[in-house]
């Protein structure tokens, strides 16, 4: 996986201040998320944030990536693709 750490735009719902990723846009095209196979909590710099790895399927291919929501200022990111 090559890391990015670009920004995107992500469908989300929230459950107790929690987000749960649903889709992303990514170079115009949605992709949608077949499964978040974990969660964890991370500081990085002192801002904290939630770390997703998530798998999808991309071009009949199922890939896994890694994204990150910020909590401070409610930004997410394509972590790792």
């Amino acid at each position: 996986m090559k890391i990015l750490m670009k920004p995107i735009e992500v469908l989300a719902w929230f459950e107790n201040g929690t987000p749960h990723p649903l889709r992303f846009k990514l170079d115009g095209k949605e992709i949608k998320i077949e499964q978040v196979v974990s969660m964890t909590e991370e500081k990085l710099a002192g801002n904290k944030m939630l770390y997703f790895r998530c798998q999808s399927e991309i071009n009949g291919e199922l890939k896994p990536f890694e994204i990150k929501f910020e909590l401070n200022t409610c930004k997410w990111f394509l972590y790792k693709m």
